[in-house]
């Protein structure tokens, strides 16, 4: 069908919209990632999903359409550890970079990826280029004991148009969702997540289940994939979409905290990461928790 007709279908509001099937939001996904639309059709989705809000089928269906054209990472002989990489540091300082490198230490393959979706954040890319690591510019595998940072772009250009409609509307949107939840690797890999809202952490779950999933879901700071270093969130494990409880959440008064940069721009967070990997700071507690989950998961692959 054409694009117009399911837009008919999921625009009528939060109470008159209508969910899609898996198969047709496949195929409205896909034609969204084609260069056939046009930008006002792709900005009426948008707008039109962020009123209604995505089902685990549709997103099942919406992450169908992404996997039949994603440039894929290449596999190795270890599983690869994936690690989305899409909100950045506002309060925080945006600590991703050290979980992947910490994983790599441990002899992981690690893939991050990400995009700059907007101005005022600071971004894992940016942190990565102040510690001297360059993105991939072509698609390449990843050696054991590695991190490569790979741009949306490069793994989907049609996905990087959806998630660049945000500097436009100011609103995110499925775009913002698939990117965490997909698997961009050929090959075994474990994929690190995160929600920002509760409500979240259900969708997500569904959607990890439908699609056989191996993968950690938290509560991530800011939104990023890593623990708070203040407190331990709650994790969730799946491995091939079965559910493993796996951490509960810290609770209680924090009797002490880790030594944190006071400020979260690239060069600081930066500084900081290389203290922790050289010894100089210790790896906060939660991250270092979740590193160990992350390991025991991933070799039982």
């Amino acid at each position: 069908m054409g694009i117009g007709i399911y837009l008919k279908e999921i625009g009528r509001g939060k109470d008159g919209a209508r969910s899609l099937s898996r198969d047709q939001a496949a195929d409205l996904m896909g034609q969204v990632l084609g260069a056939s639309v046009t930008d006002i059709e792709i900005g009426a989705f948008c707008l039109a999903m962020r009123v209604k809000g995505e089902t685990p089928q549709e997103m099942a269906g919406f992450l169908d359409a992404v996997s039949q054209r994603l440039h894929r990472i290449p596999a190795g002989n270890q599983p690869t550890i994936v690690i989305p990489s899409y909100n950045g540091a506002r309060k925080l300082p945006v600590l991703t970079p050290l979980l992947a490198l910490l994983l790599a230490r441990e002899g992981w393959p690690v893939l991050v990826h990400g995009a700059a979706t907007e101005n005022t954040r600071v971004f894992t890319s940016h942190v990565f280029s102040a510690l001297g690591h360059a993105p991939q510019e072509s698609i390449q595998t990843i050696a054991p004991g590695s991190v490569a940072f790979v741009p949306t772009q490069l793994l989907c250009e049609g996905l990087q148009r959806l998630l660049d409609v945000r500097r436009v509307v100011n609103l995110r949107n499925s775009g913002h969702s698939l990117v965490k939840l997909m698997n961009p690797c050929e090959g075994k890999s474990f994929l690190v997540s995160s929600y920002t809202h509760p409500e979240y952490a259900h969708s997500m779950a569904a959607t990890f289940e439908l699609m056989g999933s191996n993968a950690l879901l938290l509560r991530g700071t800011e939104g990023e994939s890593v623990a708070d270093p203040r407190r331990t969130p709650k994790m969730q494990a799946f491995i091939h979409g079965q559910t493993v409880a796996l951490q509960e959440p810290q609770t209680g008064t924090l009797t002490e905290l880790p030594e944190l940069p006071s400020a979260i721009d690239a060069e600081s967070t930066a500084a900081y990461i290389q203290d922790v990997l050289s010894g100089k700071q210790a790896i906060p507690t939660p991250i270092a928790q979740q590193v160990a989950h992350i390991v025991q998961l991933a070799g039982s692959l």
